[in-house]
């Protein structure tokens, strides 16, 4: 049995998802508080703004990402699935690092949710590199 790195592409896409609902922001100012990055604000903490931002886009593409893992794992167009498995992951990365710079300022710091999605969207990254590889060598013969 072969290995296919889209199933690993997805499984890490399906963690960069998941972890939307840690504790992205972390606050002790005025009693403290925690923000996930999908708007959810426990205490006083008030970042994210309310709305539509950079955190639901941020699930919104590690879903697409799982879609496009499981596509380019199952032979589904291959080389077009993992190469946008890439270009998404790649998005994923930046976006995580612009959530950092619009919300981590004093006396707001990362929380450990953060540190999670943007280390698994950075081995997203790779393992598309790897899915993409792998399609396009295995479609040689074709």
């Amino acid at each position: 049995m072969r290995l296919r790195p889209g199933w690993l592409v997805a499984l890490s896409a399906a963690i960069v998802a998941v972890s939307a609902w840690l504790p992205w922001l972390t606050s002790t100012a005025d009693g403290g508080g925690r923000a996930t990055a999908i708007g959810g604000v426990n205490g006083t903490l008030s970042v994210p703004p309310p709305g539509f931002g950079v955190g639901q886009l941020i699930v919104l593409l590690a879903a697409a990402l799982i879609v496009a893992g499981a596509m380019a794992a199952r032979n589904l167009s291959s080389r077009l699935a993992s190469s946008a498995a890439l270009g998404i992951s790649v998005l994923l990365v930046v976006l995580t690092l612009w959530y950092y710079r619009l919300y981590v300022y004093p006396p707001v710091s990362a929380g450990y949710g953060l540190y999670v999605g943007g280390a698994l969207a950075i081995v997203a990254v790779l393992l598309s590199v790897w899915a993409m590889l792998a399609a396009w060598a295995g479609n040689r013969t074709a």
